[in-house]
């Protein structure tokens, strides 16, 4: 049941940055298009600024300016001029000059995208002036606009194609790049959140919905719904995805469930989900990925359902074994869907009447 009410939708503008061929259209293709890894190295690389609008949770809107890098926009569009202007990026020169207060007024995140194998971004203080620290330097310096016009964004660094690099060193090149970046964060020094993506695994759903995450404004309404849906059914945890891009909005769990060592778990089922959401597309003859209601894994230990929970929502909950428990659990998620229906359509600054509301009958 919808909310009678008008609903005020919530804009928040969202920064991808980051040099030319850094993987930023790629990562944008995969979670927010549908698009598989092997699939994205079709893209062209993003000349000046590709805006994209994306609907989330239903009354969040994400502006995202996914920001050309250099290479391309310099050879495309500045041809000799290049050449005096050295390796330096000619469009985020602009960015920072003529477009300064445009690009960087009013952002709500920004997400600056590194290529770990860059000649670009090297954590050496001892790198050439203008030569292998040039990334950190264009970041640097992003930060200073982003201090000036928008000293209340979140800033999330992306540590980009570690499939590139041998597992064993892994952690050490992280940590190493991590260093790097936080010592050009300026103010956001200790706010800013780093990881270590690729787009042949779950890291990259990991990343972007801790960033999605952050944005959402009554979150902790959305968890104390959880809670009630957690006790009622004796889940031993509860995650709540976003419909299409299969992100975790949030997750509670039990004693039990919060013990679980397999801590990329999360990014792992959006990683699969989302693909077998895919895959059903091509036997229903559909252009877009398909949206399921219900799925369930029986087994002798524990249940497994992921149930369509609101228009913009899959909940997923393991459960005791049995079949009595399983049919009560969907009757409990069948309950609560009006009820948490009401809590994604509160708006920041809207009347929230709705919180600690979501009591799900026990069956």
């Amino acid at each position: 049941m919808e909310s009678s009410k008008k609903i005020k939708q919530q804009k928040k503008k969202v920064l991808l940055m980051g040099k030319s061929g850094a993987g930023k259209s790629s990562m944008r293709s995969i979670i927010f298009s549908n698009h598989v890894a092997k699939d994205v190295r079709r893209l062209g690389a993003t000349i000046d600024v590709d805006k994209k609008r994306v609907k989330f949770l239903g009354n969040l809107l994400l502006d995202i300016w996914d920001c050309g890098g250099s290479d391309a926009a310099r050879y495309a569009f500045f041809g000799s001029l290049a050449n005096t202007l050295g390796r330096q990026d000619a469009f985020t020169e602009s960015y920072l000059t003529s477009q300064k207060s445009y690009v960087f007024g009013d952002v709500g995140v920004l997400i600056y995208v590194f290529d770990v194998e860059s000649s670009d971004f090297s954590a050496s203080e001892n790198a050439a002036p203008g030569n292998s620290n040039r990334d950190l330097q264009t970041f640097g310096s992003i930060i200073s606009a982003l201090s000036e016009y928008s000293p209340g964004a979140r800033i999330f660094a992306l540590v980009h194609k570690m499939d590139l690099v041998a597992a064993a060193y892994r952690i050490a090149v992280t940590e190493s790049k991590s260093d790097s970046i936080r010592a050009q964060s300026g103010r956001f020094a200790r706010s800013i959140g780093i990881y270590a993506t690729s787009i042949w695994d779950e890291s990259l759903y990991r990343a972007w919905g801790s960033i999605v995450n952050s944005l959402i404004p009554n979150l902790d309404v959305v968890e104390d719904g959880l809670r009630d849906l957690q006790a009622v059914t004796e889940a031993e945890e509860v995650v709540l995805f976003e419909q299409n891009t299969f992100l975790t909005v949030t997750r509670v769990g039990s004693m039990v469930g919060n013990e679980n060592p397999n801590t990329d778990r999360y990014e792992r089922l959006s990683n699969i989900i989302k693909t077998f959401k895919n895959s059903l597309s091509t036997y229903t003859e559909s252009n877009s990925s398909h949206q399921f209601d219900c799925f369930t894994i029986k087994t002798r230990i524990f249940n497994l359902i992921i149930h369509r929970l609101t228009y913009n929502t899959y909940v997923l909950m393991i459960l005791p074994p049995g079949e009595a428990e399983l049919q009560c659990a969907k009757l409990n998620i069948l309950m609560a869907k009006d009820e948490f229906a009401r809590i994604e359509s509160v708006a920041e600054g809207a009347d929230d009447d709705t919180k600690g509301k979501v009591k799900p009958r026990a069956y």
